[in-house]
């Protein structure tokens, strides 16, 4: 597993209450690189979200791995980017479209302290992403993947 995942995992162990562990996400989010305006396009737009989120993907010819750059208009969605990032990014499109996110997002706990239009948003980026994934598994060269 990745480094960045298990500090996110780390860090989620040490908040008593649902309150610091918000603050926690929101200052993921502020960490992440934001997404040039001339990304932010309509076909990159990610449907099924409260707030807007944009994704581009790219497939690295090289190593056979997926570049994500995720962003978003809301703080908090931007730390739950975070967290999606650290469970996909770099991966292989195999070790994306095979990988439980949702028992990533139970172990957090976290489907259950967000709204319910929230936890949908989060399924459909993670939706796009795996479909993303999905497609080009027929196109990547077998590489070493998790």
């Amino acid at each position: 597993m990745n480094a960045a995942l298990d500090e996110i995992r780390s860090a989620f162990g040490l908040f008593d209450d649902w309150e610091d562990t918000y603050r926690f996400i929101i200052d993921l989010g502020k960490s992440l690189p934001g997404l040039d305006a001339a990304h932010k396009t309509e076909d990159r737009l990610v449907r099924g979200c409260q707030s807007q989120v944009w994704l581009v993907s790219r497939l690295d010819a090289n190593t056979g791995r997926m570049r994500l750059c995720i962003d978003s208009d809301a703080h908090i969605v931007r730390g739950l980017i975070a967290i999606v990032l650290a469970a996909y990014d770099g991966e292989t499109p195999a070790d994306i479209v095979a990988y439980d996110i949702e028992a990533l997002f139970e172990e957090l706990d976290l489907l259950a302290h967000l709204s319910p239009t929230r936890g949908n948003g989060l399924r459909a980026m993670v939706g796009q992403i795996r479909g993303v994934a999905k497609e080009a598994v027929a196109t990547v060269p077998n590489h070493s993947g998790r």
